[in-house]
């Protein structure tokens, strides 16, 4: 996808945000909006907490434009980015989102692939990710962390200062309270 002006390439945008050329920093910017505040809204509670990562997010991008080493994608590294802020994020409000911490005494669920396969023909990808939003910030984050973004359950317990039990449990007890939503959103269809 080309940047807003299409004459300039990105190497020569990136040169210009490293040299503080407002034009270039504020096409970088419109550029990655759209793509990155989807991002943030996943782990976010609200769109205000959305915009709140996404800004500090880009902030550390700018920052960090003369270290980016062209290696992978450059919008790989941006999302990299705001995933990690997001997280630090979360992190950091921990207290007010009362993050939950479960252990494997509250055992795990596992979702029958054959028998629970059919739910998933029933709702769009939008229609799911405005389901994670209404998950604990537990949940969510794990969610998003492990399904979306590829994290593992070691790399979750890590960044968030949990177990990898409690890892795995809130991402059974998200997959478990998802999957009774799109069973409610099922039956409001049909009936």
């Amino acid at each position: 996808k080309p940047f807003i002006y299409p004459m300039l390439n990105q190497d020569i945008i990136i040169k210009g945000c490293i040299d503080g050329d407002r034009r270039s920093q504020q096409a970088l910017y419109e550029h990655f909006y759209g793509k990155m505040m989807a991002v943030c809204m996943r782990y976010a509670k609200d769109p205000d907490e959305a915009l709140d990562m996404f800004q500090e997010a880009f902030i550390k991008v700018f920052k960090n434009l003369p270290k980016y080493g062209k290696k992978g994608s450059f919008e790989g590294w941006i999302r990299r980015i705001m995933v990690n802020t997001s997280i630090d994020h979360i992190r950091k409000n921990k207290k007010h989102n009362q993050m939950l911490e479960l252990d494997d005494k509250h055992g795990s669920f596992v979702i029958d692939e054959e028998e629970d396969a059919g739910i998933l023909e029933h709702v769009s990808f939008k229609d799911l990710l405005n389901m994670v939003q209404f998950l604990s910030p537990a949940y969510r984050t794990v969610f998003n962390m492990y399904i979306v973004d590829g994290f593992t359950h070691q790399e979750i317990a890590d960044e968030l200062k949990i177990n990898i039990g409690t890892s795995k449990s809130n991402l059974a007890k998200a997959k478990q309270k998802l999957k009774k939503m799109l069973l409610a959103k099922i039956e409001k269809m049909a009936g």
